[in-house]
Parts: C-alpha cells; sequence; structure tokens
C-alpha cells in the first residue's frame, strides 16, 4: 500500500498493524495481509465505506403563501450509501403521505434521496414548523434536520363578544370585535342595520370597541362588524335587543295564593283577587312568598262551611213543608141564607153539622 494516509502502528513477528486517515468511498474494497513463511500465509478482509448523506435542504417555499393555495415542499440529500431515509414533520407530528425517490451515481456508487410533501395551505398551518430529518446508519443515531416556519396570509376571522347578556334600559352595554388576520387587518367598521351608527354621542367606537351607554329601545337593531386585510374582508352581525326594567320582578310574584282558596260566587273572586294584588304590592318583593298575606286556606273553609250549612236549610224547610200539605173539612149549614141571625140559622138549619155535607179544600 503507497499512500500517505496509511501509516505503520505495529510490526513485529506476530502481529502487522495499519491506520487510514480521511477515508473516502476509495478506500473501500478487499485488503490481504501475507506473512512469508514457507508456504506464503495469507488473510484477506473486505472494508466497507459508508456514504454519509450531505446535510438535508428544503426546497420549493415561497413567502408568504395563500390561503387555499397547494404547497410542495422536498427535502433532498445526497452523498448517502447505503441510500439514507427521509421523513416529514410538521410540528413534531409525522407527516405519512409523502412522494420518496432514489437516484444511483453510478461512479461513486452513492445515492441522491428527495422526499416530496404536498398539501393545501390552510390558516392553522401559519406559524407551523416543517421539517425534514435524514436517518442514516453513519449518523450514529443523530439525524440531519432541515426546518421550514410556514407563513400562510389569510383573510380575517371576526367575532363579537358582548359584555352584558340580558341589557336593559338604563344599562351600558360593550361589544368586542374579536379580529384574526394574516396580515393585521385594519381596524374594524361598526354599522347598525346597514348604516352608520344613529348616536355618536352615546354609541362611542374606541378601536376594536362600541360602547353603547344609557340603552333604550331604540337601540334595538343588528350590528355589524366588519374587518379587512389585503387578502380580503369578512363580517360578522350581534342582533341587540333591549329588555324592560320591570321583567326582572315578575319572578318574585306570588301566584300559588291565587289557586289556594275555593272560590263559590263572583264576589268572593272579585275580593281574593283584590286582597292578593294588594298584598302583592305592599310588601317586600325579596321577601320569601307565604310570609306574608291573608290566609285563603281559611276563608275559603269558612265559605264552604256557610254554603253547607245554607244548603241544609233549604233541604230542612222543603220537607217540612211536603209533609204539612193535608186535607181540612169544612161544614155549612144549609138554608141558612135568609136567617136574621147567627143563632137562628143554626137552629133552622137542615141537619146538624156532623151530619152536613163535607167539602174538600186543599192547601198547596
Amino acid at each position: 500500500l503507497r499512500d500517505n494516509r496509511i501509516e505503520l502502528v505495529r510490526a513485529s513477528w506476530h502481529e502487522l498493524s495499519i491506520s487510514v486517515s480521511d477515508v473516502s468511498l476509495s478506500d473501500e474494497g478487499q485488503y490481504t495481509c501475507s506473512l512469508f513463511t514457507m508456504p506464503v500465509k495469507t488473510s484477506k478482509a473486505f472494508l466497507t465505506v459508508l456514504g454519509v448523506p450531505e446535510k438535508p435542504q428544503i426546497t420549493g417555499f415561497t413567502s408568504p403563501v395563500m390561503e387555499g393555495e397547494r404547497m410542495q415542499l422536498t427535502c433532498k440529500t445526497s452523498g448517502s450509501k447505503p441510500a439514507a431515509d427521509i421523513r416529514w414533520f410538521k410540528n413534531d407530528k409525522e407527516v405519512k403521505d409523502v412522494k420518496y425517490l432514489k437516484e444511483e451515481d453510478a461512479v461513486r456508487k452513492t445515492f441522491t434521496v428527495s422526499s416530496t410533501l404536498d398539501f393545501l395551505a390552510d390558516r392553522s398551518d401559519d406559524g407551523a414548523v416543517v421539517s425534514c430529518r435524514v436517518d442514516h446508519e453513519s449518523l450514529n443515531s443523530t439525524p440531519q434536520i432541515a426546518m421550514q416556519v410556514l407563513e400562510i396570509h389569510y383573510t380575517p376571522l371576526v367575532k363579537i363578544i358582548s359584555s352584558n347578556s340580558w341589557p336593559e334600559e338604563g344599562q351600558s352595554i360593550i361589544l368586542t370585535c374579536e379580529s384574526k388576520g394574516k396580515p393585521v387587518p385594519e381596524p374594524v367598521l361598526w354599522t347598525k342595520d346597514g348604516g352608520e351608527l344613529p348616536d355618536p354621542e352615546r354609541m362611542v367606537v374606541n378601536g376594536r370597541v362600541l360602547s353603547i351607554s344609557f340603552l333604550n329601545k331604540t337601540d334595538n337593531g343588528t350590528y355589524r362588524c366588519e374587518a379587512k386585510n389585503p387578502i380580503g374582508r369578512n363580517s360578522t352581525e350581534y342582533v341587540l335587543i333591549v329588555h324592560d326594567v320591570f321583567n326582572t320582578l315578575l319572578p318574585t310574584t306570588v301566584i300559588p295564593s291565587l289557586t289556594t282558596a275555593t272560590v263559590t260566587t263572583n264576589v268572593a273572586l272579585t275580593a281574593s283577587t283584590t286582597t292578593s294584588a294588594t298584598a302583592t304590592s305592599i310588601r317586600d318583593p325579596n321577601a320569601l312568598a307565604g310570609q306574608s298575606g291573608p290566609d285563603h286556606a281559611l276563608i275559603g273553609g269558612i265559605v264552604a262551611v256557610v254554603v253547607f250549612v245554607t244548603l241544609c236549610s233549604i233541604i230542612l224547610l222543603g220537607r217540612y213543608l211536603a209533609r204539612h200539605k193535608g186535607t181540612y173539612l169544612t161544614n155549612e149549614a144549609k138554608g141558612a141564607e135568609d136567617a136574621p141571625d147567627a143563632d137562628t140559622a143554626i137552629i133552622n138549619a137542615e141537619g146538624s153539622q156532623v151530619n152536613a155535607e163535607e167539602k174538600k179544600e186543599y192547601f198547596i
């Protein structure tokens, strides 16, 4: 061996050692050691040299990329022997659907390997880190990595957030328009029912925030927030409904008290309704229901007893009158019409009262 890179390390009757520095692919082959005895003795060994892959590079990326466009990123490395393996990752998550291509150099007997990642650009990919990792046995478990940060431009995404979920008259409300886009959207535009804000004194716009003070029914309507950037524009709407203040008192009205009493006449119904309304109007709205007001169950019981006694009296009176219906006999002396006085009429009468003709009279 006649090469300056080859040095004799040890030479004895039992051992002959050499070292090769700056190993290249040309050093691969069969090496023979000979011992010049009679006969000559030899030993052979085949040396395999690994081709270390070059640092990978990612091509095909042009910044910025519009949302919806197709992206093709190619990772390429050469000089590997045997052929290196390429894997793609997006934010540390491996991407499987890729194309793999391997080309061999006939002279150097090395390989050039490339892999292509094909996908549609999405706003969720903005800022994502795409990495290409090359694995090879010559790298001693330390892969070579190339990275590319994606920049995706997209139209604004708009959302309105309200500070008051139940706005009432006299209160205030703050509407915040959140807009996210790339490039960053310009200041938003607020409108109401398709036109400008009608009351600039109460409706104040500060950047993306719309503040409305002293709400009233005229503020009801549809509020639109619109944001735009060089890519496009987008908008969203919020329907404002201002509620009456007295609606909040309805849950404290005592309804069960009107349904527990047994009402038998129109007069009783009117009296019960009036009493309940008076009690509701004078008591504290925060007081618990049932702690104040008349006892309608007691009133209902008294009314029921009175009705029962009245019905019993009517039944007893009817039975009494029915039992005293009878026949009454009257006796008239015949021929007494011409008598001058009563005594003469009796004496001259035909027959006595016992035998007189009976006349019946009925009382109904």
